[in-house]
């Protein structure tokens, strides 16, 4: 099973962590990455796109001019795609982008995210987080203790915590989530994981 360092949010060496091997050592799987990435993405799309047709354009309900005998084009409306103002051709409709994707591809591509930034040494396990304040510059204090003050970075959370989640607002590097908020694609898109330690216990209570 996969071991960690426990710090505090001083930097400290507070002790060992033993990761779960079902959760934490998961062997890469790029597609159920893939699948669940391009889910997500495309779930952010709105959708409200809306152009319109030449049924919906007003006015042309007059024939322009008589079919024969004026030497130019038949026409039957000043609101054909051809015509400045006229409708648009296959013009855009309201849609959902969403694409469907089994649970268990997700929880699968969940693991193998948390597995990689296990493997690739980009993982900080905390006993805990707290903050006196709101300010922003108390969470930079606990980033720069791990030199990760540059760094995109996800902090994970085992529950709501209004300080921490107000401190991190005004930095654009640092994501801040709940475990059970969190997606894959804003675990692939940080460089470092923040996690702390009862977090990574739901974590492996919810996926194992």
């Amino acid at each position: 099973m996969p071991k960690v360092v426990l710090y505090n949010q001083n930097g400290s060496n507070v002790g060992e962590l033993e990761l779960n091997n079902q959760v934490f050592g998961v062997e890469d799987h790029q597609q159920a990455i893939f699948d669940a990435v391009i889910a997500e993405r495309a779930a952010m799309r709105q959708g409200t796109q809306k152009a319109k047709t030449r049924s919906e354009v007003s006015g042309g309900g007059r024939k322009p001019w008589r079919q024969k005998g004026t030497g130019r084009a038949r026409q039957g409306s000043i609101r054909s795609p051809q015509w400045r103002g006229g409708g648009v051709v296959f013009a855009p409709t309201p849609r959902s982008y969403a694409i469907k994707i089994n649970k268990k591809v997700v929880r699968l591509a969940m693991r193998c995210a948390l597995s990689s930034k296990v493997r690739e040494n980009n993982i900080i396990v905390l006993d805990q987080i707290t903050l006196d304040t709101f300010k922003t510059k108390g969470l930079v204090e606990v980033l720069k203790n791990f030199n990760l003050e540059n760094n995109k970075v996800i902090l994970v959370l085992d529950e709501a915590n209004g300080n921490v989640e107000l401190a991190g607002r005004n930095l654009p590097n640092v994501l801040i989530g709940q475990y059970n908020h969190v997606s894959v694609y804003q675990m692939m898109n940080a460089k470092n994981l923040v996690i702390t330690k009862t977090a990574v216990e739901k974590f492996e209570e919810v996926l194992k």
